[in-house]
């Protein structure tokens, strides 16, 4: 009886032994910034995208990794009346994830609660064109425009354009419920958000059965996670400096891309004296960006001098009209009668405003502007700063894809919104053809380098760390989001 015990054992064993490996089904990935809600048609923060884009909800269209506009809930659409209507042929079987049915009638209601005058969507300014939105059928919407607009399936492709349930809507900041192929499962304030793959998805199942996001803002803290691999990938990784260490480790991979992120020294240009485009010339004059891109993130970076990114087939180098030229810079602050200036300097907590942050300072006071730091936690930057305007400088990565318009806004923190360039977004709006649209965002950079609305730093790389056996994750961001839709294990 022991002998047979034993052979069966040993079989057992060797069973086991030789039967294949489970796959491996789950992910937990580091982000630097807790998002302040899980409602992207309600928040600014780029950290809201960073968990919930492509994974829980979705819109008509979305971005692919390449930049691309592709089909989402929409699987096609018309264009009529030169860019004026747009009909969206929407997917059949779609469900949410409390069960409900997807239909047009949910987009009708999400496109109108998004440009309701009591809209609290961050990007309002996407839906502002639309005049009406019908459902023609329950597979089958209809958007009517003001007046023409060429950009609008790219506009419907934010994550600030997601499409939501009427009876959900509410509680999407702290449960959200979408049509993704993942569901949310679980927000520990803090500490993580955890996704789980949702049965009921309209498309290809995702290969992750579970994802768990995890917020780690400090540096050091982030670094230690991944040597430690209590984190399986860092998409946005926020410790340049140990980047090298990590490239020579066999079990990672260190994955460098471009971002759609404009870093830069915003100005309040409603407040005296930085209305004045001396004083804002002066102080672009007075920054080093490659000292800035050196110490701040450790040679990551691109310089820049206007609103576009360097990857963009639009782009337009504007740096040579703000050289680093302190000397000039003192002459443009004595020509505008401007002395003694001590300015208010916020930075909200990623490391390429902090670090950049000491820099600028030291850089603006050899020219004679002193600067008073406050370091502000996310919340009581968006708070202050995006929402109540409240602020002399700032340093910010705007990451919103194709965002030229927010100096029209007059309602925007930067408080720009002059005449000119307000008709010039108009005419960008309205103009459908693209070799023209092309014409008219070059100029928009021109007027904005000319006019020092800010001073524009560098285009934020994309240095994302992964476990060497991960595949699928985006090499480059076309928008704030970690699409884990096609991630998986190699292993």
């Amino acid at each position: 009886m022991t002998m047979i015990r034993r052979l069966l054992t040993t079989v057992a064993m060797l069973g086991a032994l030789c039967a294949p490996a489970l796959a491996r089904d789950t992910i937990t990935l580091g982000m630097v910034l807790e998002p302040p809600t899980l409602d992207p048609t309600a928040g600014a923060a780029a950290a809201i995208d960073e968990i919930t884009y492509s994974n829980l909800f979705e819109g008509l269209t979305k971005f692919g990794p390449d930049g691309s506009i592709q089909p989402g809930l929409a699987e096609r659409w018309d264009v009529t009346e030169g860019g004026r209507v747009y009909d969206f042929h929407l997917r059949a079987g779609v469900k949410f994830h409390d069960g409900a049915d997807f239909a047009a009638d949910d987009v009708v209601f999400s496109l109108d609660r998004a440009r309701a005058e009591g809209s609290v969507n961050a990007q309002k300014a996407l839906f502002e064109g639309i005049e009406t939105v019908t459902a023609v059928s329950p597979t089958q919407v209809r958007v009517t425009l003001k007046s023409p607009d060429g950009a609008f399936p790219f506009k419907m492709a934010w994550g600030d354009a997601v499409i939501v349930d009427p009876a959900s809507a509410d509680g999407n900041a702290t449960r959200p419920v979408g049509t993704g192929p993942f569901a949310f499962q679980d927000w520990r304030q803090g500490d993580r958000v955890t996704i789980a793959a949702f049965p009921g998805y309209w498309g290809a199942r995702p290969e992750l059965a579970q994802a768990t996001f995890r917020f780690i803002a400090d540096p050091t803290a982030a670094f230690a996670a991944m040597m430690a691999e209590d984190v399986d990938a860092f998409p946005n990784y926020p410790a340049p400096e140990t980047l090298d260490v990590l490239k020579a480790d066999p079990r990672f991979k260190v994955i460098v891309g471009t971002t759609e992120g404009e870093t830069m020294l915003s100005i309040n240009n409603a407040k005296a004296p930085l209305d004045d485009v001396r004083v804002r010339k002066a102080i672009a004059l007075a920054l080093d960006r490659q000292e800035i891109i050196e110490g701040a993130m450790f040679g990551y970076g691109t310089p820049i001098g206007s609103h576009t990114p360097p990857h963009s087939p639009d782009y337009v180098d504007e740096t040579a009209k703000s050289p680093h030229d302190p000397e000039q810079a003192k002459a443009l602050l004595k020509e505008a009668g401007v002395s003694d200036l001590r300015l208010r300097l916020a930075l909200p907590p990623p490391p390429y405003a902090r670090r950049g942050g000491e820099i600028v300072a030291a850089e603006l006071r050899a020219v004679g502007i002193e600067t008073e730091i406050t370091n502000m936690e996310w919340a009581q930057w968006l708070e202050t700063v995006f929402n109540g305007g409240d602020f002399d400088l700032t340093i910010i990565s705007h990451v919103e894809p194709m965002d030229l318009d927010i100096y029209a806004r007059p309602d925007y923190y930067i408080h720009y919104a002059k005449p000119d360039y307000v008709a010039l977004m108009d005419k960008l709006k309205a103009a459908v053809d693209p070799a023209e649209r092309s014409a008219l965002v070059k100029q928009a950079q021109a007027a904005l380098a000319d006019d020092y609305v800010v001073a524009w730093l560098f285009q934020l790389a994309k240095t994302g760390v992964a476990n060497a056996k991960i595949e699928g994750l985006w090499e480059n961001s076309p928008t704030p989001a970690n699409d884990l839709t096609a991630v998986r294990w190699t292993d």
